[in-house]
């Protein structure tokens, strides 16, 4: 099964698939998603697969500027058309690609997911679901979907909420990216490995699944020093509350200078989606299941993608690319509890998200 823009294909005893969008940095459409659940499906009872290694396809003539994605997200901009018009193809959208994140959260095979190189909103929505998942001295990983009115969706509620301390909801606010030394010390990588080692090891993959932790562990080697770990207690500190005027007080109080910088990373964001986010990470610590995490963000989802600051957001950071977007609410006080309730009431059963 081949499409222009995922690839997938048995491989001695795995199932591969392939993201091949590299002027895009591979980032997901609606075909893509459908591919690949469509490979998930079929392999599930195939006693010919062992295993489903998911990767990214090397850029035409090795390009470097084409090779630097794993996966940069999803198809923002068709979901921004969309929520300017009735949403429907957004809503879509968000139905099978949060339906692919949750075959491979529940997969009975072993899975493994190659984060070299950014890996980022879908990425980590494909990558977070899978046993094993790799990190590189390329990994850039990051949820930055406050800078466009939106929110760390495809299980962010649920991966981040589950980080140390504070770091999921400081990496939810500021859309901080992580080095892969760092995704290794946090958890979202269970091994480092040198980009220059992959090939091998997913050659030796291909051909003995079984022994796939055996393998990862011989090429694994010594990640750097985790730089995210020194601001450990700050950031446990600052972002202790679930409200954010409260992030923002304990910040300003701080007044040091991370702490500065951090409250004007916080600024350019939008008010309405941080609190959506915090919001988020506030019930998804508790979520009983995936499926449940994935029925309340198709929810959130539906509704952010046709407001105000989505539409802004994806204008002035995608669009036209003045970075300066007009956020409505433009303040914390200004996003009420009455909106976000709004926003997070469940759908109607006729319209709810339903896994595979």
């Amino acid at each position: 099964m081949t499409t222009s823009d995922v690839i997938t294909q048995i491989e001695g005893k795995v199932g591969r698939i392939r993201l091949n969008r590299p002027k895009a940095l591979h980032a997901l459409n609606t075909a893509m998603c459908s591919a690949i659940l469509e490979a998930l499906e079929a392999w599930r009872t195939d006693p010919a697969v062992e295993a489903v290694m998911i990767d990214h396809a090397p850029a035409p003539d090795g390009d470097p500027k084409l090779s630097r994605g794993f996966c940069a997200g999803g198809d923002i901009r068709m979901l921004a058309e969309s929520g300017a018009k009735d949403g429907a193809e957004a809503r879509a959208f968000f139905h099978t690609e949060y339906r692919m994140n949750h075959a491979l959260f529940t997969y009975a095979k072993p899975s493994i997911a190659f984060m070299d190189g950014i890996t980022m909103g879908g990425g980590v929505g494909l990558a977070c679901p899978c046993d094993f998942r790799i990190a590189t001295e390329n990994t850039k990983f990051a949820m930055p979907e406050t800078g466009i009115g939106l929110f760390p969706d495809v299980g962010g509620g649920w991966y981040l909420s589950r980080l140390p301390g504070r770091i999921g909801q400081y990496l939810a606010l500021t859309g901080h990216r992580l080095d892969g030394a760092e995704c290794l010390a946090l958890g979202l990588a269970t091994q480092y490995v040198p980009s220059a080692a992959l090939d091998d090891a997913k050659t030796r993959i291909a051909a003995d699944p079984q022994r796939m932790a055996a393998i990862l562990g011989e090429s694994a080697q010594s990640a750097p020093e985790a730089r995210i770990l020194a601001q450990r207690e700050t950031i446990d500190r600052l972002f202790a509350s679930d409200e954010l005027e409260a992030i923002y007080a304990a910040l300003e109080a701080d007044g040091g200078e991370w702490a500065m910088q951090t409250l004007a990373t916080l600024r350019t964001k939008s008010p309405q989606t941080m609190k959506v986010s915090l919001r988020l990470l506030h019930e998804g610590a508790t979520m009983a299941t995936f499926e449940d995490e994935m029925r309340q963000e198709y929810a959130v989802g539906c509704r952010v993608v046709q407001r105000h600051d989505f539409l802004e957001g994806v204008r002035a950071v995608i669009v036209d690319k003045d970075n300066a977007p007009k956020w409505n609410p433009d303040t914390p006080e200004g996003v009420t509890g009455h909106v976000l309730d709004q926003i997070f009431a469940p759908l109607p059963q006729s319209d709810e998200w339903t896994p595979a």
